[in-house]
């Protein structure tokens, strides 16, 4: 059996729609009180719980449980403003939520997929080279993503301390932005909610508006599809004693003027393309790029959506009518 906590985040929603694919025995879980209608009618057993509290724990499945993927997590983009008042939840969600899930895991000999994020290593972005798992930590001890990556840092260790400790099989992905097609267009910076700029980009494109590229077009970003994502997570779930820190991205750099060509091609009308212009006068965007090799080794992760073919599903994507998993977007 496999256990998902975090079933109501994107990618746990995609995840779990795959492993019903393959017919695997799947229980989920998240906060959310309106997911349980949801799965269930996909035959997928389902709990509420709240993993800042152990007791809550108990209503988890204690037999035949092979592996538990942590994707529940507070993040910045989910809170409406950036006030010291939440570093206590950060604390309890992210170190406390995933000692919680370790103890879970230790007493019925589980194994644990660890999702965290990129700004363990922000310090070495624009950088100008893939970044491996073997790099210094470099984090950003400023703004409203400081207190969350410590957070996440801390269960990171804990993953470890629990694999080194007592023989629990940890595995910690580091995934830069997850991209994949939401109704939600954007996240929260700071105190304000701000639309994405591939968004902004796609939008334009669909109109056939013009778009102006800020900073250097040449700088760009490791730039990974949910999909990939998920066959990464399935990947490690099938293969045994593997464990440690992964960066699960695409190993490609795609520059800030081929994402902007790309969606062109893919969203604008062809009688009306986008027309391009640049600004080279206004900042630059961040840059990143992640070496994968290990994961490749390691599990035999793939990049099955390099940056245009993760385009053209988006816009399939965009296309379902219903869209994908109505019953939940709607409530987050």
């Amino acid at each position: 059996m496999i256990i998902v906590i975090g079933a109501s985040s994107s990618t746990g929603v995609y995840l779990i729609d795959e492993l019903i694919t393959q017919k695997r025995e799947v229980f989920a879980t998240s906060k959310t009180k309106y997911n349980d209608k949801f799965y269930n009618s996909k035959g997928v057993s389902y709990a509420r719980i709240d993993i800042t509290k152990k007791e809550e724990f108990e209503r988890l499945p204690k037999a035949n449980v092979e592996v538990v993927v942590l994707l529940a997590g507070l993040l910045p983009a989910n809170l409406t403003e950036f006030d010291p008042k939440y570093y206590e939840e950060y604390i309890d969600v992210n170190i406390k939520g995933t000692l919680n899930t370790l103890e879970y895991c230790r007493k019925n000999k589980a194994k644990i997929i660890f999702a965290s994020s990129h700004s363990d290593v922000a310090g070495l972005w624009n950088c100008n080279r893939a970044i491996t798992e073997d790099d210094p930590r470099t984090i950003n001890y400023r703004g409203d993503h400081a207190v969350y990556i410590i957070s996440k840092i801390a269960a990171m260790d804990l993953v470890e301390h629990y694999y080194q400790e007592y023989g629990v099989q940890g595995i910690s992905f580091r995934f830069p932005a997850v991209y994949e097609y939401h109704p939600r267009t954007g996240i929260y910076t700071g105190n304000k909610f701000v639309k994405a700029g591939f968004i902004i980009f796609v939008e334009k494109a669909m109109k056939g508006d013009p778009i102006e590229i800020w900073g250097d077009p040449k700088k760009g970003k490791d730039i990974v599809y949910v999909k990939d994502v998920t066959g990464a997570i399935i990947k490690a779930i099938d293969t045994p004693k593997v464990h440690g820190l992964y960066n699960i991205a695409t190993g490609i750099c795609t520059t800030l003027e081929d994402e902007v060509k790309g969606i062109i091609d893919v969203f604008s009308p062809k009688d009306c393309r986008s027309a391009i212009s640049y600004d080279t006068s206004k900042p630059d965007t961040l840059s990143y790029l992640y070496d994968i090799s290990k994961a490749k080794r390691d599990f035999g992760y793939e990049v099955k959506y390099p940056f245009k073919k993760m385009l053209e599903d988006y816009k399939k994507e965009m296309k379902l009518n219903p869209p994908r998993f109505p019953e939940l977007r709607d409530r987050q």
